[in-house]
């Protein structure tokens, strides 16, 4: 093993400069070159690269974003993107090449494996947390930190106003953040994938109404709904316009959005990536085809397959909590 390559690949999350850091730490003590390509799989395309060093990422671990730039590649889908990336990783005699990033860069990953000799492994780095075989991907953390800290601004003026806020968390198709940022900021309803979907919206409907009616009279307070984007029609402004036309309650919406990306990570997320990079380096030596993880506590390998299709719920203690906390609210 004589050169790595690395790329950051989809959303950006906090925490990829360190595990960037410490796979070049580690690929420096065991006297690997590694090479860093700008903008994910597109860098590979059009040979945009760098030479990481020590001192070039020493500096880094408490940077959001990434150094190498991240973006999504169209040509990844095409034969002819495959075979040029593949190229270029022959070209610059690559040995191994890391991907940090979440489903769709593995899904980049495996389709390389049928045009490249070299060994592929996933570093799992989305604030999304929707990747399996770990129990939390880089930049989770960081994103629940941040938007909780969000709400709790918001809580003041809902409760100056005793006004109903709807606050939309990112997540794609997943509840994660959702139930952890809405547990953890107290959020009186909690609308997610997990305990609601299109066949049930009536009934989540009249059950919301019910609770923003009684919460407001008697308590006289504010009402915080975390609703997950992409999950109700026409987002949360459509939840708002729902709410009025229904049972005439005004809300706010704050949609919090990118913020959530950004931001200097956590000590978790700062942890975890130094943890993973290091496997991963490790990794690169004599497997191919894997992502690195971590459950219950302990770093763990697995196939890259399986970490990008097999499904990963909200744990259903977060349920649990969830639904026990609605009950004494009311």
């Amino acid at each position: 093993m004589k050169r790595i390559a690395i790329i950051t690949s989809g959303g950006d999350a906090p925490g990829m400069n360190a595990a960037i850091r410490a796979i070049v730490l580690s690929c420096h003590e065991q006297h690997i070159e590694c090479l860093g390509f700008y903008h994910g799989y597109n860098g590979l395309i059009n040979d945009e690269f760098i030479f990481l060093t020590p001192e070039l990422v020493s500096p880094i671990i408490q940077r959001g974003g990434t150094i190498l730039k991240s973006a999504r590649c169209k040509e990844m889908h095409q034969d002819e993107g495959v075979k040029q990336v593949a190229n270029t990783l022959t070209k610059h005699q690559i040995d191994a090449l890391i991907v940090i990033g979440g489903d769709g860069s593995f899904r980049g990953m495996m389709a390389l494996q049928s045009d490249w000799s070299g060994n592929l492994i996933g570093v799992p780095a989305t604030i999304d947390n929707d990747i399996a075989c770990t129990d939390k991907t880089i930049g989770f953390a960081s994103a629940v930190n941040t938007a909780t800290q969000a709400i709790d601004n918001i809580r003041d003026t809902a409760n100056a106003f005793e006004r109903v806020f709807i606050v939309e968390v990112m997540g794609r198709r997943s509840g994660h953040i959702a139930f952890n940022v809405g547990l953890a900021a107290g959020a009186e309803a909690i609308l997610s994938f997990e305990n609601c979907n299109l066949n049930s919206l009536e009934q989540a409907k009249s059950h919301l109404i019910t609770q923003i009616q009684s919460q407001l009279l008697e308590q006289h307070t504010g009402f915080v709904i975390v609703l997950a984007e992409n999950l109700w029609p026409k987002g949360p402004h459509g939840l708002q316009q729902t709410l009025k036309d229904t049972a005439g309650i005004e809300s706010a919406v704050c949609v919090l959005g990118y913020i959530q990306r950004g931001g200097s990570p956590c000590p978790e997320d700062r942890i975890l990536a130094t943890e993973l990079g290091i496997e991963a380096v490790s990794a690169a030596k004599n497997s191919t085809g894997m992502m690195v993880g971590k459950v219950n506590g302990q770093i763990s390998r697995h196939c890259i397959i399986r970490a990008t299709e097999q499904n990963k719920p909200v744990d259903q203690a977060l349920h649990s909590a969830y639904h026990h906390m609605s009950k004494l609210n009311n």
